[in-house]
């Protein structure tokens, strides 16, 4: 179990430093910039590489969502789970801690304008609803976890799940970037709300709730209705 728990910590840690990064120090670089699709990429690309590095450890969830989306699709156990999760928080808070240490060192960075972090309404980078970014948040976390546990099972190709998982999360942001700012992962906001300390605190509370729903379902459809041989998954 504890390098279960490293392999988290490490991953979840990469994948706050490297997407959230990306938005904060590179997606509005002064004339070259990587925008919307460059952060995308770089998030997926985390998850990508995470999961060849250590999925073979832990499973790969780095996102307490997909942890409780296993769950419910039979591929954790429940005594598993808190540590996970509370893994998770942990190594996304640490990835936040060391993305602050950095980019404050730029002349004028105010952490209070967003620092990568999720929102709807007036904090929607494009104004949207609450109910628009629940939808949001549900469906896409929803699929994200198909995509997961029908890329894992023993039955899928071998050896392309983090490639085809990696895609899928790139795919999730280059929707959801203008809705939410793309959470689909309860442990990634977290790690950058608790260093924003305003209203993506009061928010945060929203992106624990959608992708946790979004994440059950989804690996209850895939239990229910995709997993047609549960012993070879």
């Amino acid at each position: 179990m504890a390098k279960r728990l490293w392999a988290e910590f490490f991953g979840t840690f990469w994948l706050v430093f490297g997407g959230c990064g990306s938005a904060v120090i590179a997606a509005a670089f002064p004339d070259l910039g990587i925008g919307f699709a460059g952060v995308a990429l770089a998030f997926g690309l985390t998850v990508l590489t995470m999961a060849y590095a250590v999925g073979h450890i832990s499973g790969g969830h780095f996102n307490p969502a997909v942890t409780l989306g296993c769950l419910v699709g039979g591929r954790i156990a429940a005594r598993d789970v808190i540590p996970y999760m509370v893994t998770q928080v942990i190594g996304g808070i640490a990835a936040g801690g060391v993305l602050y240490l950095i980019a404050s060192g730029k002349p004028g960075f105010d952490v209070t304008a967003g620092f990568a972090t999720n929102g709807f309404g007036e904090h929607s980078p494009g104004g949207y609803s609450v109910v628009a970014a629940a939808v949001a948040e549900f469906v896409l976390t929803a699929f994200f976890l198909i995509v997961i546990l029908g890329s894992t099972c023993k039955l899928a190709a071998t050896g392309f799940a983090p490639l085809t998982i990696g895609l899928a999360l790139t795919l999730i942001h280059l929707i959801s970037i203008p809705i939410t700012n793309t959470s689909v992962n309860p442990a990634r906001s977290t790690a950058v709300a608790v260093y924003q300390g305003g209203w993506a605190l009061g928010q945060l509370w929203f992106f624990w709730v959608m992708p946790l729903l979004g994440g059950a379902v989804g690996g209850l459809i895939h239990r229910a209705l995709l997993d047609v041989k549960p012993e070879r998954c």
